[in-house]
């Protein structure tokens, strides 16, 4: 890990608003605006959770990496950039479904899809960063060929938002009437 500089925060705070604009476009919705807000702090606990889990693993595959202060604060800080990209996928696939609910019923073609989408985001994320110089990997990080980025964090973006959709559900639809 680099450095961090102020471009590395550019990108999250699009995603921030668009995860506002996203949430207040459901809001207007739903029927039961109560269950709609428990249901989308269950979505950032669990996203937060297992990219912050993902996050620590991975980290001795990048250069520099210790479990200090400085490096574990950096990968809260990419669980939160993180879950912030896990919302946009679920607030666009809620638009795609017209239905914020969508994760309630999918079919395989979905979740590949959503595999398909992570795969790719990550890679361009991937590119992007340490073209920059944000992050550099280790000679134990397994390179994903031709685009020669870390294949952990293509894995953690292309596993992770299904997982966490699916947990988020199950963990809540008992208490929540989904529309």
């Amino acid at each position: 890990m680099e450095e961090l500089s102020p471009g590395i925060f550019v990108v999250p705070t699009i995603a921030l608003t668009l995860v506002i604009l996203g949430y207040l476009h459901f809001a207007k919705r739903v029927a039961d605006r109560r269950n709609y807000r428990r249901f989308i702090v269950v979505v950032a606990v669990t996203a937060f959770a297992l990219n912050f889990v993902w996050e620590l693993v991975q980290g001795p595959l990048y250069e520099g990496f210790e479990y200090d202060l400085k490096h574990i604060s950096f990968c809260a800080l990419a669980s939160v950039a993180d879950m912030l990209m896990v919302f946009i996928l679920f607030f666009v696939f809620g638009l795609i479904h017209k239905n914020v609910f969508w994760i309630k019923n999918t079919d395989v073609n979905v979740v590949l899809l959503l595999a398909f989408v992570g795969f790719s985001g990550s890679i361009l994320a991937e590119v992007l960063h340490t073209m920059r110089g944000d992050w550099s990997y280790t000679e134990t990080m397994p390179m994903l060929p031709v685009v020669d980025v870390g294949i952990s964090p293509v894995l953690q973006f292309t596993i992770l938002p299904w997982l966490i959709f699916l947990i988020s559900i199950k963990l809540f639809e008992k208490r929540m009437k989904v529309e």
